[in-house]
């Protein structure tokens, strides 16, 4: 609806995790080299948590742009599954077709498909989000995946992503083994108000913006009060904002029509 007011290529503010619009703040760009890390060294697991709405996902997304065509990768998005599911999904997700569908025959390929992999001097990635869902026997199972090695490197790597109540989860006695087999760990945080404030501008610029829309100083210091700094909440206030400048006919983002998106929002809530 304000597309065409604003001359905006696509909506700036949208909650899907679109690389093209990651903002790597300082924190973002360690947690992504921590990734790689992990990765390169072949540690065998890496650990990434964060509050919901903090761009773990779309920092996924980042990483996995940046393993193209160095490593052979798989993503599992919803992990609330059984043991079998989670390796069908491992195997399908890798491209490796499976005749039977039982727990050995998903293994015994795995382990075969991983192995060529090394023999061609390559890595392979498991990148399992909202981690904090996955069972302790799950989690385990993952844990049992890491024994797929040869005597001098891991054949598969696995990142592990979810909230904070993830590290809860592992520390506790049924998955110590795996907990200490985590050495490479990052907790991303809020943002703070200047990256807040470069986060908005970054998007706007993104979606074709080029200064013919802008949050003032009161818009983004509001945005970030009630955001918190975090990313997913500053896109749907942003969203609702443009949509209210858009009604007011106005392409400078204030504080007042911040305050009115806030309070449609949680009319809306």
């Amino acid at each position: 609806m304000y597309l065409e007011y604003y001359k905006l290529t696509e909506r700036p503010f949208n909650l899907t995790p679109d690389t093209k619009f990651l903002y790597m703040t300082e924190q973002h760009q360690t947690a992504l080299n921590h990734l790689l890390y992990g990765i390169g060294q072949r540690k065998g697991f890496v650990l990434l948590t964060g509050e919901v709405g903090t761009g773990k996902t779309t920092l996924c997304r980042k990483l996995l742009a940046s393993l193209e065509g160095q490593c052979h990768t798989a993503m599992i998005l919803n992990p609330m599954l059984t043991e079998t599911q989670l390796l069908r999904a491992v195997v399908e997700d890798f491209g490796v077709e499976c005749p039977r569908r039982d727990r050995l025959a998903y293994l015994s390929l795995l382990n075969r498909f991983l192995l060529e992999v090394n023999l061609a001097g390559r890595n392979a990635v498991l990148i399992i989000d909202e981690a904090q869902d996955m069972s302790v026997e799950l989690l385990e199972m993952t844990r049992l995946l890491s024994n797929l090695e040869t005597e001098s490197a891991k054949l598969l790597q696995i990142v592990l992503v979810g909230q904070p109540e993830l590290r809860q989860k592992l520390r506790s006695p049924n998955l110590r083994q795996l907990d200490q087999r985590i050495t490479v760990r990052y907790h991303l945080r809020m943002m703070n108000l200047a990256e807040t404030a470069e986060y908005i501008r970054h998007r706007l610029q993104v979606a074709g913006a080029d200064g013919k829309v802008r949050f003032d100083e009161d818009a983004i210091e509001a945005v970030y009060r009630h955001s918190g700094g975090t990313p997913r909440l500053i896109n749907a206030i942003g969203d609702k904002a443009l949509l209210a400048g858009y009604v007011r006919q106005s392409r400078l983002i204030d504080g007042g029509i911040v305050a009115e998106a806030l309070h449609e929002l949680k009319e809306a809530a």
